[in-house]
């Protein structure tokens, strides 16, 4: 489980730059952007905060996100 603490400070990578970048735990295993819709998964309690995997779930609807989210490639 990431810590409160954590997910207080976390924000996207892309967004921070001129947004809040403001980040929404989900199905307690990814961070979606509440700015570009960015999703970052979760994997072993480590936020993945890498632009590459936030651009790969930005299509995809919070309700078909994968629980676990999947290994990196």
């Amino acid at each position: 489980m990431v810590s409160q603490d954590l997910l207080d400070i976390l924000r996207c990578p892309v967004c921070v730059q001129e947004n809040r970048g403001e980040l929404e735990l989900v199905k307690d295993a990814w961070l979606v952007c509440r700015d570009c819709g960015r999703k970052y998964p979760i994997r072993d309690d480590i936020p993945v905060m890498l632009v590459e995997e936030g651009d790969q779930w930005q299509n995809t609807a919070v309700e078909d996100l994968p629980v676990p989210p999947p290994p990196a490639a």
